[in-house]
């Protein structure tokens, strides 16, 4: 099985969010996360087509999404950016927007979300996204993100280096009565443009992960995940997922491998082998999470160690979703080195 359920569960939280939200635009502290859909699952897809499929389609839930590091001189920084929408009928279409900031060098970690009801841009064969001042647009692995809060903003321009993965081989995912689902990822992109920090404006470069998910799914019951995403320096990517049930045992573990030349494997549970080396008592939440992973992939010779270059980026969304948890940017050494990001779902108490 392909490489999503680990979001499933986080929008199972989020939907409902956005259903309940009001006209316009509105700007929160936090990240308000999804509801499941109501749908029955399709019996049978197309298969993906690009540019076309790159576009906002009419199902239940859409999600496009990225992270990655950026380098301004001897300053560091990981970032997020995510859009959802969830289509209800005749309502308006609703959507949320992510943006957080890890400052590497400053250690500390910021975030912000947007809510929006009503109409999108014209869209193309792309996808032109907008929430407020923040925007999201591309086609054909070139793509351009803007957004800013705070004391931060970010305007890059991106471009695809490896040819898309589509997981689980053909990009559709059935989840048995929960739906079925799309879900491809660029893996590599090359970035530059400009990062904003408390005013000043630096020029950037790096890399990014997309990943772009769409289908008339419903929520798929689980305590939560860990999910692990790796740019490696010898030009490989990798990741992987765990999702948790109630109890916290491992129903669900895989991966994609993707090599340098862009040659993509499909892992298996068999094959995956991912140990917690730390934890982390959030001061927040008081909620603990693991921090610190030993990976190992012995199929293609990888033993790492992943370290989140900060402790605390936890994103408490309680206020608004019910809902906290761990996304942030991580370093990796071992076998290979490199960068990537992790999320962390189910650790912390649900609000009432």
């Amino acid at each position: 099985m392909g490489s999503s359920p680990r979001r499933i569960v986080f929008v199972a939280l989020l939907l409902a969010s956005l259903l309940g939200a009001c006209g316009g635009n509105q700007t929160l502290r936090g990240y308000p996360i999804s509801v499941g859909a109501t749908s029955e699952p399709t019996a049978s897809l197309p298969p993906v087509r690009f540019p076309q499929d790159e576009a906002p389609h009419g199902d239940l839930t859409e999600w496009w999404y990225y992270t990655g590091h950026l380098q301004a001189g001897n300053r560091r920084y990981g970032f997020e950016l995510v859009v959802f929408q969830a289509v209800r009928g005749a309502l308006p279409r609703s959507y949320v927007a992510h943006f957080a900031i890890t400052d590497i060098k400053r250690r500390t970690f910021a975030y912000e979300q947007k809510q929006y009801t009503g109409p999108q841009p014209a869209q193309g064969d792309g996808f032109n996204l907008r929430l407020g001042t923040w925007t999201m647009r591309g086609a054909d692995g070139r793509d351009q993100l803007r957004a800013a809060m705070g004391n931060y903003g970010i305007d890059l321009a991106l471009e695809s280096l490896k040819p898309t993965v589509l997981h689980d081989r053909d990009g559709v995912i059935s989840f048995g009565p929960a739906g079925d689902s799309y879900y491809y990822s660029r893996t590599r992109m090359r970035l530059q443009g400009t990062i904003t920090d408390h005013g000043k404006q630096l020029p950037v470069t790096g890399l990014a992960w997309m990943d772009h998910q769409w289908g008339n799914f419903i929520s798929v019951a689980g305590g939560g995940w860990d999910w692990y995403s790796t740019h490696l320096d010898d030009g490989a990517d990798l990741t992987v997922s765990v999702v948790r049930d109630l109890e916290g045992s491992t129903i669900l573990e895989y991966g994609t491998y993707v090599d340098k030349r862009g040659q993509a494997t499909h892992l298996t549970a068999e094959q995956i082998t991912i140990q917690a080396t730390d934890e982390w008592s959030s001061p927040t939440t008081g909620a603990r999470y693991p921090s610190g992973w030993r990976l190992r992939i012995p199929s293609k010779r990888l033993d790492l160690m992943v370290q989140p270059v900060i402790r605390d980026q936890e994103l408490d969304t309680r206020g608004t979703t019910g809902v906290a948890y761990w996304e942030g940017a991580v370093a990796v050494t071992g076998s290979a080195t490199g960068r990537g990001y992790v999320e962390l779902t189910g650790y912390a108490k649900r609000k009432p």
